[in-house]
C-alpha cells in the first residue's frame, strides 16, 4: 500500500539522519590563535583544540594573546606546555589584535607570571605538563590568585572529570598520560607527554630578583625539567602529536608512530631546532601521519592568506610524500576526523 510505502522511505531517510548528523558532531576541531587574523606569521604558537565531547585544550600559549580575557579563548578546561622558552610559555602578550606586522607582531612585556600561569589562572584549567613545569607554573598562578599551593587533579578511576573548580597539576612526567572526561561523556581524552630534543630553560624576567641576579651575570638561567611534545587521543579516533620544538629523534618512528599510531602531526617549524629537510624527513619516514599541520614558523609563511612561494614552509610542503599539509592559519578552525583527514575549514 501507498501509505506503508510511505513510512518505510520516511524510517529509512530517518535513519540516515540518525546515523549521518552524528558524524558531523565527531569531528575534533583545531583553531590556531595567532598574531595577525587569517595569516600564519613568525611568532604563531598557540592552538586550541576541542574533543567532541567539548573537552577544550590551550597548547602553547606563546605571545599570541592580548591576555587571559583575549576573547578567542573561551573556556579552557587543560592547559599545555611544551617547554618554558619564553615564545611558548609568554613572556610577552599581544599589544592588541593584528598589532606589528606578520613579520614581528606587536607585543609587550606579560609580567612577572607567564601568560601560561595568567590564562590557567583566570580559567581554572589544569596543567597538564611534567611535574617540574607543573611546579612553576603552578607557583605562579599561587601567587596570582593569593590561594592555596596547586595541587595534583583529584582522580576517579584515574580519570579527572572536566572541568575542575580550580587549577590543578597533572602531577605527570615524561611518558606518563593523564585522561580527561567532559560532564556526561563516556568516553575521555588520553594525553601523553613524549619526548622532545630541545632545551628547556626559564627566561630570567619570569625569576625572583635574587635569581636573576644570581645567574644573570653569567647568561645563564635556570632549566625547568626536559622539554617535551604531546600525543593527545581523542574521543573520535583521533592521535595527535605535538611535536614542541625538537630536532628529528627516534622515539618519533619508535613511540610516537609505531606505539601511539599518530595519524595527524602539529609540527613546529622554527628552524634553531631543524631543517626543510629533516622536518619532511620526520613526517615522511619517522612519524607518517596522515595529515600536518605547520605551525611555529619564524617567518610570514602567508600574505593575504596566501602561501608565500619563497618560504621554509612551501619548501617542506613540496617535501612531503604522503600527508596533507594544512596551514596553522590564525582564527580558522579546521576539524579533522579520526582518522586524521581534514573535513572541514581545510
Amino acid at each position: 500500500m501507498t501509505w506503508e510505502k510511505n513510512m518505510k522511505t520516511a524510517s529509512a531517510a530517518l535513519a540516515i539522519a540518525l546515523v549521518t548528523v552524528p558524524a558531523f558532531a565527531q569531528n575534533v576541531k583545531i583553531t590556531p590563535l595567532g598574531s595577525h587574523e587569517g595569516e600564519l606569521c613568525a611568532n604563531d604558537r598557540a592552538t586550541l583544540f576541542e574533543d567532541p565531547t567539548g573537552v577544550r585544550i590551550l597548547y602553547d600559549v606563546g605571545h599570541n594573546l592580548t591576555g587571559a580575557d583575549d576573547p578567542r579563548l573561551g573556556d579552557i578546561h587543560l592547559v599545555l606546555l611544551s617547554h618554558v622558552h619564553g615564545d611558548h610559555i609568554g613572556d610577552q602578550k599581544l599589544k592588541a589584535p593584528g598589532a606589528g606586522t606578520c613579520t614581528n607582531s606587536g607585543r609587550v612585556p606579560a609580567g612577572p607570571h607567564s601568560m601560561t600561569a595568567e590564562v590557567a589562572a583566570a580559567k581554572n584549567a589544569v596543567l597538564v605538563m611534567t611535574t617540574d613545569m607543573g611546579s612553576f607554573i603552578g607557583a605562579k598562578i599561587r601567587t596570582i590568585t593569593g590561594g592555596k599551593p596547586i595541587t595534583p587533579c583529584p582522580q576517579s578511576a584515574g580519570v579527572t572529570n572536566v572541568p575542575v573548580a580550580t587549577s590543578c597539576r597533572s602531577n605527570t612526567h615524561l611518558g606518563g598520560a593523564f585522561i580527561a572526561r567532559a560532564p556526561n561523556a563516556s568516553q575521555s581524552v588520553e594525553i601523553t607527554i613524549v619526548y622532545a630534543s630541545h632545551a628547556n630553560n626559564v627566561p630570567l624576567s619570569l625569576l625572583s630578583e635574587a635569581q636573576r641576579a644570581n645567574l644573570g651575570s653569567d647568561g645563564a638561567s635556570l632549566v625547568i625539567g626536559p622539554p617535551t611534545g604531546y600525543v593527545i587521543k581523542f574521543t573520535n579516533g583521533l592521535t595527535a602529536y605535538l611535536s614542541g620544538d625538537t630536532g628529528i629523534h627516534t622515539e618519533m618512528k619508535t613511540v610516537v608512530n609505531e606505539y601511539h599510531k599518530a595519524n595527524l602531526a602539529v609540527l613546529n617549524l622554527g628552524p634553531s631546532a631543524g631543517t626543510v629537510m629533516s622536518g619532511a624527513y620526520a613526517m615522511n619516514e619517522l612519524v607518517r601521519p596522515a595529515s600536518v599541520i605547520l605551525t611555529h614558523p619564524n617567518e610570514a609563511v602567508t600574505e593575504g592568506g596566501v602561501l608565500r612561494p619563497a618560504s621554509r614552509a612551501a619548501a617542506l610542503i613540496k617535501q612531503l610524500k604522503s600527508a596533507t599539509p594544512h596551514l596553522a592559519i590564525s582564527g580558522r578552525t579546521m576539524e579533522f576526523d579520526g582518522t586524521g583527514k581534514c573535513v572541514a575549514g581545510c
